[in-house]
């Protein structure tokens, strides 16, 4: 009988430490949780803080260095020891005049903006656009048209896009560059990068280059069409952009709310995040030297 007894105490003890193993398991897996949502949370508020920063005004902040230098791009006056995003004087070597331009000093600095959209105010179906829309003098506002002459040199470009969702994405080219008004502002670009995918490239599948690759493409207007279309890709989507047969992108098109319906995909396009028939909130074109080293603290 004793060592019944003995038997079933150990018994009684194993299922002890058996419940107690399931209530320790039930409550790692509790902490676990609790980790994932104050993670989240974490995750939730810092992009609440960086909507806050990029919304509270500093993209209408100029900021006077003074003028004891003069600098080509936002890379020079980051370089140098200004990390405030802003618009600053800038003369970049080809050109003939200073003109402000707004820099944005997030996501390591240096970025010299050349193209912002945040609502529908700005026009980009003119017929002069080919000069008007790169060379006319940029103003603290919503959207920032740039004097290409600072696009000549080897680039990184980075695109940044939101939806009205609330969702952002991001697409970055190495290689970036635009010719002169001679060569009719064709556009360069080499590998992609991203969370966006590769509509600027067509690089998304092999088959769709021959119409979806923007690369080496000319500008494109309804005065002049530049595209590899029978029509005139410029005239159809009532923009100025670098048409192929015609786009996979087109950052310069009608400003919709999200979801539209037209008789052509005229909206502002990036095919591999919403396709052609979601027109995006946001966007911003932003340029720096390849040889840039960015701030990664």
């Amino acid at each position: 009988n004793s060592g019944n007894f003995r038997i079933l105490t150990m018994l009684a003890d194993l299922q002890n430490c058996f419940q107690e193993q399931i209530q320790l398991q039930a409550q790692v897996r509790l902490l676990e949780h609790r980790v994932k949502q104050q993670q989240l949370k974490i995750i939730q508020l810092l992009e609440k803080r960086e909507r806050q920063y990029s919304d509270r005004g500093d993209e209408n902040s100029v900021i006077d260095l003074g003028g004891k230098r003069q600098y080509s791009d936002c890379a020079e006056i980051y370089s140098d020891g200004h990390k405030q995003s802003g618009f600053y004087k800038m003369k970049p070597t080809q050109s003939p005049n200073e003109f402000l331009a707004f820099c944005d000093m997030s996501e390591g600095g240096g970025w010299t903006v050349f193209q912002r959209r945040s609502d529908g105010s700005q026009n980009f179906d003119r017929r002069s656009l080919l000069v008007e829309f790169f060379c006319e003098p940029t103003t603290p506002v919503s959207t920032f048209p740039l004097c290409l002459t600072i696009l000549t040199r080897n680039y990184t470009l980075r695109i940044d896009l939101s939806d009205f969702e609330g969702e952002r994405r991001y697409a970055q080219y190495t290689r970036f560059g635009v010719a002169d008004e001679e060569h009719s502002y064709q556009m360069s670009c080499g590998e992609y990068s991203g969370t966006a995918g590769d509509s600027l490239t067509g690089g998304f599948h092999p088959e769709v280059k021959w119409w979806a690759d923007h690369r080496g493409m000319k500008f494109s207007t309804r005065d002049r069409d530049n595209d590899n279309y029978e029509g005139n890709c410029a005239e159809e989507e009532k923009a100025g952009w670098w048409f192929n047969r015609c786009h996979s992108a087109n950052l310069n098109g009608l400003y919709y709310k999200g979801p539209y319906t037209a008789k052509t995909d005229n909206g502002i396009v990036w095919y591999t995040w919403h396709g052609w028939w979601y027109s995006l909130k946001s966007v911003v074109m932003k340029v720096r030297p390849a040889h840039f080293e960015p701030n990664i603290v």
